[in-house]
């Protein structure tokens, strides 16, 4: 995986997709049988991407999270760090969040 300014691809060798870093959050994924483990997620449904398909078309990914497995607690918090610092925030968006949490309250 390689994270660039706002933006991750991932993929050994030629990206196989990527994940623009907006709007959102990263933390440890606390699971009993993979250790060193991060999980990016969103505050929506799916989280914004795009991947390569089988025959190297450019797709809509439709994930709800990202888990990383890192070989050791110090790299595992490097990239939480890493991916923090290039995570956007667009204040648009969160106008628009709460613009739909209305609409939604009003029906």
């Amino acid at each position: 995986a390689v994270v660039s300014t706002q933006s991750g691809h991932y993929g050994r060798g030629e990206p196989k997709g990527i994940v623009p870093l907006e709007n959102l959050k990263v933390e440890e994924c606390r699971l009993k049988d993979r250790k060193f483990t991060l999980e990016i997620r969103s505050d929506e449904k799916f989280i914004k991407s795009a991947k390569t398909d089988s025959g190297g078309k450019m797709v809509s990914g439709n994930h709800e999270y990202y888990r990383i497995q890192a070989s050791n607690q110090e790299e595992m918090m490097s990239w939480m760090e890493c991916i923090r610092k290039s995570i956007s925030k667009d204040p648009f968006y969160a106008q628009m969040q709460a613009r739909k949490k209305n609409a939604m309250c009003k029906q």
